[in-house]
């Protein structure tokens, strides 16, 4: 079956369709990359390990729900790998909208090669917009990412802030930059700031999810989310990934 873009706000992103109990992909679009050429499944060189909160937050949910109850122990020893630098986690979700993750990590690897293999900001300028397109990033994409480097570039963002900043205040921040919209914003809190209780509406992999386990593969609104999210709080980010793992079980990162 052939994937669907779904465009929200700003923001396009590709949903798959579901095949029985396993999806092509899982919520976030990229599950793997290449920042200096590492290769995909290697994760992050500067994950810095579980999040402390992991464990009171799975016996939470453990607790109060019971799909979790049963997705949870089928995914032992694994946990939300992060990365620690902003401008690449942003970089690297805005190569991935639209596309799915195989040609995500094509995508981004343009993105290094462009960069001499060190993907920073002032790389990203040096490269500039034509730089980019010759590696092979498409026009617009090139854009969005040369402004994100841009706003790093010039101190229009404040990263050393945002770990002091609530969720909307960043999500605001971050929503400024073209090409950012609530879902990648989301998709930042989750995987750099390492926010415990993001819960991203937006995204067609925890609907899917949701829907699979919750209502029986019915379709599911965004309310019905909500609702179901209820028990999760205060750590929705870690519900969140385990039901993208009951999709896929191979980690997901930025």
């Amino acid at each position: 079956m052939a994937p669907r873009l779904m465009s929200i706000g700003r923001e396009q992103r590709t949903e798959f369709p579901m095949k029985s109990h396993v999806a092509d992909e899982s919520g976030p679009v990229l599950d793997a990359g290449l920042m200096d050429g590492r290769p995909a499944n290697d994760g992050p060189a500067d994950d810095p390990g579980k999040p402390d909160y992991w464990d009171a937050a799975v016996a939470h949910l453990m607790k109060r729900d019971r799909i979790l109850r049963k997705v949870i122990p089928q995914h032992p020893e694994v946990h939300l790998l992060t990365r620690d630098e902003p401008f690449v986690t942003l970089a690297r979700a805005i190569v991935a909208q639209q596309i799915s993750a195989k040609s995500a990590e094509v995508a981004w690897e343009k993105c290094v090669t462009a960069c001499h293999r060190r993907v920073t900001p002032s790389a990203v300028v040096r490269a500039g917009l034509e730089g980019l397109r010759e590696a092979g990033l498409s026009q617009r994409k090139s854009e969005y990412v040369l402004d994100l480097a841009t706003h790093f570039h010039e101190g229009r963002v404040h990263p050393q802030q945002w770990a002091e900043m609530d969720d909307e205040a960043v999500i605001t921040e971050l929503t400024a930059i073209r090409g950012i919209g609530r879902w990648t914003a989301e998709m930042f809190l989750i995987f750099n700031l390492r926010r415990p209780d993001v819960l991203p509406l937006d995204d067609p992999g925890l609907l899917r999810a949701i829907s699979l386990h919750y209502f029986s593969g019915e379709p599911v609104s965004r309310f019905e989310a909500r609702e179901v999210a209820q028990a999760w709080k205060p750590w929705c980010t870690v519900a969140t990934w385990y039901l993208w793992r009951s999709l896929d079980p191979v980690p997901v990162e930025y």
